[in-house]
């Protein structure tokens, strides 16, 4: 993971979007452009099993998204989660503007401290209801909820440990599920 940081000031999406196709993930995260390889085969392999376990609950108004897409937080940060639920009124050409309902980031050694880190408190700071985190070497999956500003985790299930999320889409999840 490598971070630009303005010397003064903060960087804007202007200054994120300047910034040349190298083959990385550009996100401004606080005011830094963070920069990550792409993901490997066990993350894009929960990536797709969870998008389509998802998608064949998500309805209208809301629809759901995979990376990479933008979604810009109304706190600045322009952020690449790995899936994305958010509703079809906040959605513009070219990104989702807003507050998603849901927003799952999918652990890879280059991105594990920053999911459980500073994006959870991103998501957290821009009202994100619903965040959860899927660990694939484990598998695992943590669900947060927002409860008076801060995330409350509302499930922490490995293995062949199903979850049923009662919010934002009725689902069903096995962690193990989406490794095999």
């Amino acid at each position: 993971m490598t971070m630009l940081r303005a010397t003064e000031g903060r960087l804007t999406r202007a200054d994120r979007d300047a910034v040349p196709e190298n083959g990385l993930r550009h996100e401004l995260l606080d005011g830094a452009i963070v920069m990550t390889p792409s993901p490997g085969v066990p993350h894009q392999r929960v990536s797709t099993r969870l998008f389509l376990m998802l998608h064949a609950v998500v309805q209208e108004p809301f629809e759901l998204f995979i990376a990479p897409f933008d979604v810009v937080l109304p706190t600045g940060d322009v952020l690449i989660p790995d899936l994305s639920i958010g509703r079809q009124s906040d959605l513009t050409d070219k990104d989702l503007t807003g507050v998603p309902v849901l927003v799952v980031e999918i652990l890879s050694p280059s991105t594990r401290r920053r999911d459980l880190g500073d994006k959870l408190t991103a998501y957290r700071d821009a009202g994100v209801p619903h965040y959860w985190v899927v660990d694939p070497s484990v598998p695992r999956l943590i669900a947060h909820d927002l409860v008076d500003g801060e995330y409350a985790v509302v499930a922490d299930v490995s293995g062949d440990k199903p979850w049923t999320a009662p919010a934002p889409v009725d689902v069903t999840v096995v962690p193990a599920d989406l490794v095999r």
